[in-house]
């Protein structure tokens, strides 16, 4: 994990404008934000003001435009915005918008970026969350859209679009993307539609906002908005969007994304994939051994938890990695002929993940322990033998007084190993 540290807002900034689908007028405002907050949307025109997490766990629509959901509250059209936040490098800030969507300005990433760049970063004391692939990661979704990931020193996206369209044809771009690069190259290309689509799109509640003045709008043959700001301006805001997209992985990406037609929903599944992907392959700890050591009382042999490599507190979500070798003094008498990690085991390096997850919210975390006190549905779904490595993940359901219940699930190579739902006491040591 990079120690680069997570950066936030400096101050506000604020945009007015209309959606492009929705046509109602809202007021955009970006706010700063703690530590490992994320990104979050938050609706200021509905009862409570309700926010939605920016993440690929709450996209509920991608139909030419990237739509979030929580509960009723809904955030149309985020990809823009986010597009800018991760060019600038904002780890944490809260979006408020006064309507369900938010204004498409003039249809490109600009005005975001500038007013993101006006309100100014500043650095916070936890490091940034980066995914850094390290390996391939493929994806592809009906209707021709294709991408490989793969890794690489720093964030490049290449990309190629394809339209039957005189004005459009066959496009490629190749872009880094750094707030320098992002800014000469992509912030400025618009969104673009076509007039044959218009009154069907219309009729679906989709483009009610759309005008000459927020899209690059095209008829059969030929542009009906002057100028273009690029000559290749289609395939630059392509790229635009896979990075706003791609921003809902709630980390800093590392790695070049090669991408052919892509869309909307094509990418939602590349950051699916590429989230599998860093699940499985565990990433670098943001808690090494010696941490752990420092939290947990136990020690070898039944110091069951390598590294801690995710860890959300403001959603209760901890990741835990478990390498199972055939050293472990266990398997000397358990099955020598056939070796399977025990159960029991398993289950008891579960809780000591969900154990880190309870201590790493606690102020005076040294003077504390946590003792379990039940634990419920356990189901072992496969043998867990020398070679693997167990990926642990535990969410917090419910936590009052002292007393938390957690659900556990282990992986091996994606697939499901073993689960169970524990209740853990915090007490003094």
């Amino acid at each position: 994990m990079s120690q680069d540290p997570q950066q936030t807002l400096g101050g506000e900034a604020k945009l007015d404008g209309i959606g492009v689908h929705s046509g109602e007028a809202a007021t955009l405002r970006f706010l700063p934000a703690d530590p490992n907050t994320g990104i979050r949307f938050r609706r200021t025109d509905l009862d409570g003001a309700p926010e939605i997490p920016a993440d690929l766990d709450h996209v509920v629509a991608t139909d030419l435009g990237t739509t979030l959901g929580e509960g009723e509250a809904r955030a149309m059209t985020v990809e823009h915005v986010m597009s800018a936040l991760v060019a600038r490098g904002v780890d944490n800030a809260v979006v408020e918008l006064s309507g369900p969507e938010a204004p498409i300005r003039d249809g490109s990433f600009r005005d975001f970026f500038e007013a993101i760049g006006e309100a100014g970063l500043v650095e916070q004391d936890e490091p940034a969350r980066i995914i850094s692939l390290s390996g391939p990661v493929t994806s592809s979704v009906d209707g021709g859209a294709s991408y490989v990931a793969a890794p690489a020193p720093s964030y490049r996206i290449g990309i190629t679009i394809d339209f039957d369209h005189p004005a459009i044809g066959r496009q490629f771009g190749s872009f880094e993307i750094s707030p320098g690069a992002y800014e000469a190259e992509l912030a400025p290309a618009r969104t673009f539609g076509f007039v044959a689509e218009a009154e069907m799109l219309k009729a679906r509640g989709l483009a009610q906002g759309a005008n000459l003045e927020n899209t690059v709008v095209l008829d059969e043959d030929e542009l009906l908005t002057e100028d273009l700001r690029f000559p290749d301006e289609f395939v630059r805001h392509k790229a635009g969007d896979i990075v706003g997209d791609l921003g809902l992985l709630g980390a800093r990406l590392q790695g070049e994304i090669v991408a052919h037609r892509p869309s909307h929903k094509g990418n939602v599944e590349l950051g699916l994939a590429i989230e599998e992907h860093a699940r499985r392959a565990g990433g670098a700890g943001v808690v090494d051994v010696t941490k752990i050591m420092q939290y947990l009382p136990h020690r070898y042999p039944f110091l069951l938890v390598d590294r801690i490599v995710d860890y959300d507190p403001k959603r209760g979500r901890i990741v835990g990695i478990k390498n199972v070798t055939i050293n472990e003094p266990f398997f000397q008498g358990h099955y020598p002929d056939h070796p399977i990690m025990p159960g029991v085991l398993i289950v008891e390096a579960m809780a000591q993940v969900g154990g880190l997850l309870l201590m790493e919210s606690l102020e005076d975390a040294e003077d504390k322990v946590v003792y379990f006190m039940s634990m419920d549905n356990v189901k072992w779904r496969r043998p867990v033998v020398p070679g693997d490595q167990i990926v642990f993940e535990l969410e917090m359901i419910q936590y009052r007084r002292h007393v938390c219940r957690m659900q556990g699930k282990g992986y091996v190579d994606g697939q499901l190993a073993a689960e169970a739902e524990f209740m853990a006491r915090i007490m003094d040591r």
